[in-house]
């Protein structure tokens, strides 16, 4: 799959051909060198009303939304994936990370994405994992988990499984 394909998979899936494009341009301009697609699929964010692309790439998760910046969710900081249902919101998706909880609503084949989004953030982690993670950096780690937790951006069941994971390696 290239980066034409993938926008063009999320782009049917919303049902739309409105600024592919510029979503395109988007994407591609913000990748890394060795960065490379792997899914997509249509959801809507809580704040806003029509549904947008949700593409996910070998380093992050991206919702993208006519004449909104893309919002990225680095993978390597991801911690938690989620699907439930829901009968006014449909498939809900629900990623916590490093960098907050997201969540998208109305997801098309959420559970199939959920899977591709897990083992792709798994093969991240383990990208970026350093042989020996020094324990400054997991403290500094624990830190952001425990400010995310203090802002209210992550439950108390989010937070300690966060920190499970986290200490888990």
């Amino acid at each position: 799959m290239d980066w034409t394909d993938l926008i063009d998979v999320a782009f049917d899936a919303l049902g739309s051909d409105s600024n592919k494009s510029s979503a395109l341009h988007s994407v591609q301009q913000a990748a890394r060198p060795d960065e490379l697609p792997v899914a997509a699929t249509a959801g809507r964010h809580p704040d806003h009303f029509r549904k947008g692309a949700l593409v996910l790439t070998t380093h992050r998760l991206v919702f993208l939304k006519d004449g909104k910046p893309p919002l990225p969710v680095p993978l390597e900081g991801v911690t938690d994936v989620t699907v439930t249902r829901s009968r006014l919101n449909g498939e809900i998706l629900k990623v916590v990370a490093l960098t907050g909880a997201h969540r998208f609503e109305e997801v098309d084949k959420a559970e199939f994405f959920a899977e591709q989004l897990r083992g792709t953030a798994r093969t991240a982690r383990d990208r970026h994992r350093a042989p020996a993670a020094p324990a400054a950096d997991l403290l500094d780690q624990l830190e952001r988990l425990a400010a995310l937790h203090t802002a209210g951006a992550l439950t108390d069941a989010e937070f300690a499984l966060a920190k499970t994971r986290l200490l888990q390696g």
